[in-house]
C-alpha cells in the first residue's frame, strides 16, 4: 500500500521495481552468444524481490472496531488527559509556586504574571505540540499495523474540508526529505495546528476566564492569587480537558485520511 511520502518517512524506491522488471526482462531468451556461462542467472539462487514500507498496513475498517475506540478514546484520550495535566501542573509550579508575589503578584489580566494570558498562550502551544505528536506517533502505528485506518467515512465535499484534510492537492513538485520539502510539510502541519487552536479557543478559555474569577481574590484592580495552588490546578484542569478535547478528534482525522489514501491508492498525503 502507498504511504505518504513526508519528510518523517522513506519513501519506497521505484530504482528497486525498475531493476526487478529488467531482471525479468532479461531473463528470456538470448538471441545472441553469451561469451560466459557464468553470468547466466541461476534458477535455483533466489530472487530479491524489494518489500514496500507500507507492508504493515491493515485494511480500513468500515465501522469502530473495540481496538480503534480503546485507541482513540483511552490510550490517546484519557492519555492524553493526564499527560498534559500532569505536564501543565509541572509548569504552573516551576513558574508560580517560588514567586516573590509582593513584587510580582500573580493577577489574572495585570503583568508580569497574568494567568488569562497564560491561559491563552498553553491553548495555542498545546495544540500546535499535540497535532505534530499524533501527527508521528499516529502515522507510525498505521505503517506498523498497530491500529487499522477508519473506512466507513466518506469524503467530504466542501472545499475548505477537503482542503484542511489534505484532498485535492497539487502535484508535489518538490524532491522528497529535501529542504524546500521539509518547509512545505511543517507549514502544512503549523496551519491546520493553528486552526484547530483557533476553534478550541473560546471553549476553553472562557470557562478556564470563569474558573479564575471564582478562585481568586478581588484586589481593586484585578484579581490575585497566592503562589499555590490555585495556578496549579487550574493549569492542571485546562491542560488535562484541552488534551482530552483535542487528541481524540486528531486521531480520527489521521486514522480517515490514511483509510482514504488506501482505498484511493494514492501515493501520498498529509503535506499541503
Amino acid at each position: 500500500m502507498p504511504w505518504a511520502t513526508n519528510p518523517l518517512f522513506k519513501p519506497s524506491t521505484t530504482e528497486a521495481t525498475a531493476d526487478v522488471e529488467a531482471a525479468a526482462a532479461n531473463s528470456g531468451p538470448s538471441l545472441g552468444p553469451n561469451p560466459d556461462p557464468s553470468l547466466e542467472p541461476s534458477s535455483s539462487a533466489p530472487q530479491e524481490v524489494p518489500t514496500s514500507a507500507d507492508d504493515g498496513f491493515k485494511e480500513p475498517t468500515e465501522k469502530f472496531t473495540a481496538h480503534q475506540i480503546f485507541y482513540i478514546f483511552i490510550l490517546d484520550g484519557i492519555g492524553a488527559m493526564i499527560l498534559s495535566g500532569g505536564i501543565n501542573f509541572a509548569i504552573a509550579y516551576a513558574m508560580y509556586a517560588n514567586e516573590d508575589i509582593q513584587t510580582r503578584p500573580i493577577r489574572l489580566w495585570l503583568f508580569p504574571n497574568t494567568l488569562a494570558g497564560d491561559a491563552a498562550v498553553t491553548i495555542i502551544i498545546q495544540c500546535i505540540i499535540t497535532w505534530h505528536i499524533e501527527l508521528f506517533l499516529v502515522n507510525r502505528d498505521l505503517r506498523k499495523g498497530g491500529v487499522h485506518p477508519i473506512g466507513f467515512i466518506p469524503e467530504p465535499k466542501n472545499r475548505l474540508m477537503r482542503w484542511f484534510m489534505f484532498l485535492d492537492r497539487p502535484e508535489e513538485t518538490h524532491v522528497v526529505r529535501s529542504f524546500v520539502h521539509w518547509l512545505s510539510f511543517l507549514r502544512s502541519q503549523m496551519i491546520r495546528s493553528l486552526i484547530i487552536a483557533v476553534v478550541c479557543f473560546p471553549i476553553i478559555w472562557g470557562p478556564s476566564i470563569g474558573f479564575l474569577v471564582l478562585s481568586g481574590t478581588w484586589g481593586g484592580d484585578d484579581w490575585y492569587y497566592d503562589r499555590v495552588w490555585a495556578p496549579q490546578v487550574f493549569k492542571l484542569i485546562q491542560g488535562g480537558v484541552l488534551g482530552l478535547l483535542t487528541t481524540p478528534p486528531m486521531v480520527i482525522f489521521w486514522l480517515t485520511r490514511c483509510g482514504w489514501a488506501l482505498k484511493n491508492n494514492e501515493e501520498r498525503y498529509g503535506e499541503r
